[in-house]
């Protein structure tokens, strides 16, 4: 019985060695090709997303969302993914247009405004240029900070996602270094400063799931801890 047993294995290695050999190739070519597919749906709006995106014309805002909502105070806690920049990508240019329609809508009316704000996890912000002439919104895909001055500011704060409130922040730095995708796919880097930088910040922050509330509670913390040291 044990002699037959390890006979039929010999049997079985001669059989299936010779065949995987030949299908290696076309496992490895399935593989590469579910792995583009993963890598490629990650950086384009989920069906869900796409859905909320389509569900009005381009020149309607966006509902925004409030932290005074449990979904909505779950879903500003939770970071973004990229976008891809693609300029023939309807999707896109689709939502572009309602993010900013939302951000310069009368109830709103703010000065930038950040994609999980309403409710679509991708890392695109609108910001109004104070440092440009006529002080332009522009918006930017895959925006990040690559640089703070260790020079601070104080700025009174507030958000479209934190009703009837605003407050002093002193922990924003006076100047950054940004790199961000634009509409048409070009990578650019520029410096920012004064209070633009400080919306940048503001915004970019909405991207990895944090609110200006995080940054005032760390400071009344410090505050606290240098009261008591003192």
């Amino acid at each position: 019985m044990v002699i037959s047993e390890l006979v039929l294995l010999n049997l079985k290695k001669r059989i299936t060695l010779p065949l995987f050999s030949r299908m290696k190739p076309l496992f490895y070519l399935i593989t590469a090709l579910l792995l583009t597919v993963s890598c490629s749906s990650s950086r384009s709006f989920s069906e869900a997303e796409t859905k909320l995106i389509m569900s009005a014309d381009s020149l309607t805002p966006m509902r925004v969302y409030k932290i005074t909502n449990r979904e909505d105070s779950l879903l500003l806690r939770t970071p973004s993914g990229t976008i891809k920049a693609d300029p023939n990508n309807p999707a896109i240019k689709h939502f572009v247009s309602r993010l900013f329609a939302t951000v310069r809508d009368s109830i709103s009316m703010g000065v930038g405004i950040a994609a999980p704000q309403v409710g679509v996890l991708k890392n695109i912000i609108w910001v109004q240029r104070f440092d440009k002439e006529n002080m332009p919104f522009e918006v930017y895909l895959n925006p990040k900070i690559t640089k703070y001055s260790k020079k601070k500011q104080s700025v009174r704060e507030g958000c479209l996602s934190i009703p009837n409130r605003s407050d002093v922040l002193n922990c924003r730095s006076n100047r950054i270094e940004i790199e961000y995708d634009t509409m048409e796919n070009e990578h650019k880097k520029e410096t920012v400063e004064a209070f633009t930088a400080v919306i940048f910040q503001h915004e970019i922050d909405h991207l990895s799931g944090i609110l200006y509330l995080d940054h005032l509670k760390k400071e009344m913390e410090d505050a606290k801890t240098k009261t008591t040291n003192d």
